[in-house]
């Protein structure tokens, strides 16, 4: 999630579009200025409404406040079911701030995790921080024991074979992310 220059939480994965023959960044560019297929988080909730779980690897920090006003205005619980995902797990901490009810996710490696796990898991206890989401390579049964201990759910991306998703499941991840749909309900059907 990216916010515009012009304010709007938009949806994108690298954060930048073509305009002309350069690419810009979209926090550069006015809403009105992105293409179409660009959506805002306010479009998604329209399409598709509020029933389900949105997770967000927030790009830009400033975008957390809108994500959170835009998801109270689409109604229905829609706060509760929002996840904020950020690799600087103070600069998420900081967002408890804006809602009680959002859920709030450290997205890092576990190399990066210079105080170890323990203290990690703890101190995320302690911040209000829900979940941590970590490289499906960097989990093992151990750490999801460990983060569960601190009541931390334990989150894995780049779940991308059957072989992955498996094990994950095996050793308690509570979500993982995938560019395969197909894959994930296989795998939790098994």
């Amino acid at each position: 999630m990216w916010l515009t220059s012009d304010g709007e939480a938009v949806l994108d994965h690298d954060g930048l579009v073509r305009t002309g023959l350069r690419r810009r960044p979209i926090t550069t560019v006015a809403r009105s200025q992105l293409p179409s297929y660009v959506p805002t988080l306010a479009e998604l909730y329209d399409a598709c409404g509020t029933d389900m779980q949105v997770s967000l690897d927030v790009k830009d920090a400033n975008a957390a406040p809108v994500a959170v006003a835009v998801a109270r205005a689409a109604g229905d619980g829609a706060v509760e079911k929002l996840w904020l995902c950020h690799p600087d797990w103070q600069q998420v901490a900081a967002w408890r701030a804006l809602s009680a009810d959002v859920k709030l996710v450290d997205s890092t490696r576990l190399r990066r995790i210079k105080e170890g796990p323990e203290r990690r898991a703890a101190t995320l206890a302690d911040a209000g921080v829900d979940a941590i989401n970590m490289h499906a390579s960097d989990w093992t049964g151990g750490l999801t024991t460990l983060f569960h201990r601190f009541e931390r759910l334990a989150f894995a991306w780049d779940a991308q074979f059957e072989r992955v998703l498996d094990a994950l499941v095996a050793m308690g991840c509570d979500a993982v992310y995938s560019d395969h749909v197909d894959l994930m309900v296989d795998a939790l059907s098994r």
